[in-house]
């Protein structure tokens, strides 16, 4: 049975990788915002390396070129309001994502699927969060078009406040970088989507910037079907002053990989100062216990669980990189699928680098810019 159950999931990540696959496009550039010049050098035709200050070279094929389509909204080179750069343009769609070594190759696979499925590819504008500054000339070099700006995230800022996880990767302190997209950001940014380095976008993303927040802070999919106690400790629920910040909440499950953010609400609410105070209290616990063990997320849930904008669930079918069980595969959940979410210990292109690949791992690799030119035959 078990062997059958393979074989289905195989064919089904086969079909729907015929079905999300991109239509690669090849149009005359568009502009794209410099500050730093290039600094890498061609291996071969197609493939750019980019030395790193760790010795390790980084070889990435160039994106497809890209263009809007006919009825996008036309860009201003500057805002003549404010006197800002293009970033301040009300015609962008803004998206955070982080750029690290270890994620890296998940990254510039999330931006290339996101452009390849964007109706207007030119109005999408990338805020990337990142503790290496020289990993802005290799996306600069990858995608000759792209509109973005990097943003250094200081490791210390948060490293006081950080506490001993399930799993290493979420000790790292750019994993935190979320939480101060508000400061990070030009003030005239009012909104952004935030998203992780693990997954691939499959719809135009335009569609998830325009949700209706409802007067909310963030909007992501909620799992109201999950059990919300298994997120902190026996020391949290018994304790009324800690459990009790969840009254009259109905308090959810949401995953912070993909969220919506209002930030001018989050800037009033003085919400980055609220979410260190739930780790501040974690850091303290000393002999009375944690009060969670995960990382980012349960400060999150503290300050947000019950106050979130719904957003279908087709915008992160989640977990498909398993749990902690290392080779475990995961099936999509029910419904239409806008966004596949490699959440858990399992990365596709770890999994794929190893010739150990779960089946639905053929639906990131179409994004996957890593490695040598494709060779026509």
């Amino acid at each position: 049975m078990l062997w059958l159950m393979r074989v289905s999931s195989f064919f089904t990540a086969a079909l729907l990788t015929v079905v999300l696959s991109p239509s690669l496009q090849s149009f005359p550039p568009a502009e794209a915002i410099r500050s730093s010049h290039f600094d890498g050098y061609l291996r071969f035709p197609g493939q750019i390396a980019v030395p790193h200050p760790r010795a390790r070279h980084f070889a990435f094929r160039r994106a497809p070129l890209f263009r809007n389509a006919g009825d996008c909204i036309a860009r201003s080179k500057t805002n003549s309001s404010t006197g800002n750069s293009i970033v301040c343009d009300p015609s962008l769609v803004h998206i955070a994502i982080t750029l690290d070594e270890e994620y890296l190759q998940g990254s510039i696979a999330a931006v290339n699927s996101i452009i390849q499925h964007s109706s207007c590819p030119e109005n999408v504008f990338f805020h990337f969060l990142v503790s290496d500054t020289g990993l802005e000339s290799l996306v600069r070099s990858v995608f000759a078009q792209l509109q973005f700006k990097v943003y250094y995230f200081d490791p210390n800022r948060v490293r006081s406040l950080i506490s001993t996880s399930v799993r290493q990767a979420l000790e790292q302190p750019l994993n935190y970088a979320r939480n101060y997209l508000a400061d990070l950001l030009e003030t005239c940014v009012t909104r952004v989507i935030y998203l992780d380095s693990d997954l691939v976008v499959v719809d135009d993303v335009a569609k998830l910037w325009r949700y209706d927040l409802r007067g909310r802070t963030v909007g992501a999919p909620e799992y109201c079907h999950a059990n919300f106690t298994k997120y902190f400790t026996k020391r949290f629920w018994s304790d009324p002053r800690l459990s009790g910040t969840f009254a009259g909440r109905n308090p959810c499950y949401f995953n912070t990989g993909v969220m919506v953010m209002d930030l001018d609400r989050w800037r009033r609410g003085g919400f980055t100062s609220r979410i260190e105070h739930w780790m501040e209290v974690q850091k303290a616990g000393g002999g009375l216990g944690r009060i969670y063990e995960l990382g980012s997320l349960p400060p999150f849930l503290l300050v947000f669980a019950g106050r979130v904008a719904p957003i279908e669930h087709r915008w992160n079918q989640h977990g498909l990189g398993g749990d902690n069980v290392r080779g475990s595969c995961r099936d999509l959940h029910p419904g239409p699928v806008s966004l596949l979410h490699w959440s858990g210990s399992g990365k596709p292109w770890v999994r794929l680098g190893s010739g150990r690949p779960c089946p639905l791992d053929a639906l990131w690799a179409p994004y996957d810019l890593y490695g040598p030119a494709l060779q026509p035959r």
